[in-house]
């Protein structure tokens, strides 16, 4: 959740900053650096003032944006996990994940002039990557449905391997296919 001066957003000022942040990800996606603040604001419905009130630079947005966009990916483990078993739990978390890389490779341009004004959005990227795929393997060795000698960072890198050969263009139905062959090596033997 947002906050100003450490206090939490209004809920309405916390759905504008979050159609600001959906609004950003896909325009930044589709028209890369062609996406202007003032077309970001506009398209999300905001005023440009409420957009600089929440991101001063454009740097500050697509910082946020693309910090946005793995916090719902990584929230997604738990929310995934009260919602399904174990083993279908991490398939759609890994569906969900090629979708965020999809995402991300859209912003490509716009996170690289970020990295190169000096600030590094993925100082935590791994970490909190590997906690989320660690939280759904350790679900599943606890039902017996997953596989306990697999480490969540070689389903992360499994992952990262699959979004690049799959990812631009982006070839989804591949994707799925080498998603369920990972799955198939992850389920423990019976």
């Amino acid at each position: 959740m947002g906050r100003i001066e450490g206090r939490p957003l209004r809920a309405d000022a916390q759905r504008n900053r979050d159609k600001i942040l959906c609004t950003a990800v896909s325009m930044f996606a589709r028209d890369g650096l062609d996406a202007t603040l003032d077309r970001i604001a506009k398209e999300a419905g905001v005023g440009p003032a409420t957009l600089y009130r929440n991101f001063p630079t454009r740097e500050a947005l697509i910082e946020a944006a693309y910090r946005s966009e793995l916090a719902k990916l990584c929230e997604a483990a738990g929310e995934l996990l009260a919602a399904l078993p174990p083993r279908e739990a991490l398939r759609a978390w890994m569906g969900r994940f090629m979708d965020y890389v999809n995402a991300k490779i859209g912003m490509a341009d716009a996170l690289r002039s970020l990295v190169d004004s000096g600030v590094n959005p993925y100082d935590h990227t791994g970490e909190m990557l590997r906690d989320s795929v660690t939280t759904l393997l350790e679900a599943g060795v606890a039902d017996g449905a997953l596989r306990a000698d697999v480490a969540a960072s070689d389903v992360v890198a499994s992952l990262m391997g699959i979004a690049v050969t799959c990812g631009k263009p982006p070839q989804p139905d591949l994707a799925g296919r080498l998603l369920d062959l990972l799955m198939d090596g992850l389920v423990a033997s019976r």
